[in-house]
Parts: C-alpha cells; sequence; structure tokens
C-alpha cells in the first residue's frame, strides 16, 4: 500500500514540475530560458561578430543578418548565406559549429546535414542558415522576415525585421 502512495506523489511532483515548467514557458518566454542556457557565455552581438567573421573567412557568399531583438523568441539575430555547393555548405556548418562551441556554447544544433542543400545552426541567440543558391532562390528565406517594419525599411521597402 506504501508504495502506492510512493508512486503517486512520485506522479504528481512529476505533474507539478511539468506545470511549473508549461507557466515558466509562457510567463517568461521561451527567449529567457535560451538566454539562461548561454549565461556567461558571449553577448548576442559577439557571437553575430563570430558567425559573420567566420562565415567570411570561409568564403560564404550573400551574408545576410537579420535583427530580431523584440521581434520574436526564437533568437536575437538570424543570418543568412550561401555556399556554392552541399559540400562547401557542409564545411560552413561544420566549421562554425567548431568555433561556437569554442566560445564555450554548450550546444550549437546543426539540422539538414544529410543533404546539406539548406543548414540550419542553431546556436541559441542566433540562428544560422546556409543554403546552396538554387534553394535559397527558391525559399527566399529574408522575405518571410519583412513583415517586420525595421527590416522593410532597412531595406528601403514598406511594411516590415531589421536586414542590417
Amino acid at each position: 500500500k506504501s508504495s502506492a502512495w510512493l508512486e503517486a506523489l512520485r506522479f504528481l511532483r512529476i505533474g507539478a514540475l511539468l506545470f511549473y515548467g508549461l507557466v515558466v514557458l509562457t510567463t517568461k518566454g521561451v527567449h529567457t530560458i535560451l538566454k539562461q542556457y548561454n549565461a556567461g557565455h558571449e553577448t548576442p552581438e559577439q557571437l553575430k561578430a563570430l558567425v559573420l567573421e567566420s562565415l567570411d573567412a570561409d568564403k560564404a557568399e550573400d551574408i545576410t543578418t537579420i535583427d530580431l531583438k523584440g521581434e520574436s523568441a526564437i533568437a536575437d539575430y538570424m543570418v543568412v548565406a550561401t555556399g556554392r555547393s552541399s559540400r562547401q555548405v557542409a564545411a560552413l556548418a561544420e566549421k562554425l559549429q567548431q568555433r561556437l562551441k569554442a566560445t564555450g556554447l554548450k550546444e550549437v544544433r546543426l539540422e539538414g546535414m544529410e543533404q546539406c542543400n539548406w543548414v540550419v545552426v542553431d546556436a541559441g541567440d542566433i540562428v544560422i542558415h546556409l543554403f546552396r543558391p538554387e534553394v535559397r532562390d527558391f525559399y527566399k528565406i529574408e522575405k518571410m522576415w519583412q513583415t517586420y517594419p525595421h527590416v522593410a525599411q532597412a531595406n528601403g521597402m514598406s511594411g516590415g525585421a531589421s536586414i542590417l
């Protein structure tokens, strides 16, 4: 009988922790929690500078930075760049992951490495999209963020996130 009570208490505790986690996510926002994950490391601006320097050094093309601060809980910055081939896209992503981890980031995730047509590097405060030229032209990811006023103004358009 006592083991049944202990099991019930364990379920209640797990439920309370899950509920607390959801409340934290909804009240503080996902962005705040991600910032705590990277606490003590580079600022978003320093990470952005490192990413831009890395991509430039590795010969990425058409590098675009989109300022998402205050616009999205996803990240503070989004960087979009092009590699000339699948092999270069993979090399850009792997080198970038190594350099970001060297700053002390706990986890830098890569998605899309199977085909390397479009690779996403998730570093918490900054998300990097690496494309092959024809894939970038097809998806036109920068246009999705032009609904934010400061992006459109930076591009000389009416309407909407800041492409720096």
